[in-house]
């Protein structure tokens, strides 16, 4: 999908990740100036001026940072979880006043990453931006924290997008482990392998980001999930499908407690249900390249399979 022609330049903030490095690519590959935020760089967090002239005359910011969340929620790492999303989202909403009283000009849309997980554990209906129930525990304060920084944040004239994201999938990823577990003969349902599991591409990703860049009447909360919604089960048994696994064992949810602790994850990454549904952005007239799963696996597990590298050979 080309860029708008409104979109000259941009900001990303958290460009290392994997999201920002692709939006990188992406963006640059289409012409677009891509100005970076992020520990280390030209403009680097803590140096709030710096943020204000990055952010001088962009047409988009976007944030994407945020410390992954494959990890054991013990004290230093929730720390860490919550002022790597709020702290930097609350450095930019001064970055952007800063700009504004420097007599600069601020971007226009400020898009925010999010997450979908700020939804309840949701087995019974697909929760939407209008009707959707927020959830509780440590994941959902800290999505309902990210979002308030960014909505109380002085910047009038910047139209604010809270991106709700879904599991993104794309080459490497949540992909790796699930492959893995698929080609060791472990990839079954987990737990009881019947909570949903809302997912969206990458590429869909990146073109919903800039659709919403080009849509006024889009802002406040705004979810990215593909309309095919599969179960965890449906999940495991595509990616084995893919990979020619005829089979893999179950594993339930004490035994993925349990391996939480030993790999230092929690358990909670696979077993909520996430039903998602992107109604404001199929709304606004967004249409996903991959609505449904099996030809976004297709895809990914293609792409993974052309970066592989040679087998050494011993001749």
């Amino acid at each position: 999908m080309n860029t708008p022609s409104s979109i000259s330049t941009v900001v990303i903030a958290g460009a290392s990740g994997f999201i920002g490095t692709h939006f990188v690519r992406r963006f640059t590959d289409a012409g677009v100036e891509v100005r970076t935020i992020g520990r280390a760089g030209p403009t680097v967090w803590g140096d709030t001026r710096g943020l204000a002239t990055a952010l001088d005359g962009a047409d988009l910011l976007i944030n994407l940072a945020g410390r992954s969340v494959n990890c054991r929620y013990n004290k230093r790492n929730a720390d860490a979880i919550f002022s790597s999303r709020v702290d930097t989202t609350e450095e930019l909403g001064r970055a952007l006043a800063l700009c504004r009283a420097g007599e600069g000009t601020p971007p226009p849309v400020w898009i925010n990453s999010s997450t979908g997980t700020i939804y309840r554990h949701a087995m019974d209906r697909p929760q939407t931006e209008d009707d959707g129930e927020l959830g509780t525990g440590f994941s959902v304060a800290v999505a309902r924290a990210w979002e308030r920084a960014q909505a109380d944040a002085d910047s009038p004239g910047v139209r604010k997008v809270a991106l709700r994201i879904s599991i993104v999938l794309g080459p490497g990823s949540v992909m790796a482990p699930l492959t893995v577990l698929a080609r060791t003969g472990l990839g079954g349902p987990m737990g009881t392998g019947a909570q949903k599991f809302s997912w969206v591409h990458l590429d869909d990703l990146f073109r919903a980001v800039v659709f919403i860049a080009g849509s006024p009447s889009l802002h406040g909360p705004v979810n990215v999930a593909a309309p095919e919604v599969v179960t965890n089960a449906d999940l495991m048994a595509a990616v084995r499908q893919r990979l020619r696994v005829p089979a893999g064992l179950p594993t339930p949810a004490w035994l993925l407690h349990l391996g939480g602790r030993l790999i230092r994850t929690e358990a909670e990454l696979v077993l909520k249900s996430r039903w998602v549904s992107s109604r404001r952005l199929l709304d606004a007239g967004f249409r996903f390249t991959y609505p449904t799963l099996g030809p976004a696996l297709d895809d990914i597990l293609a792409r993974d399979r052309v970066a592989a590298p040679e087998p050494v050979r011993a001749d």
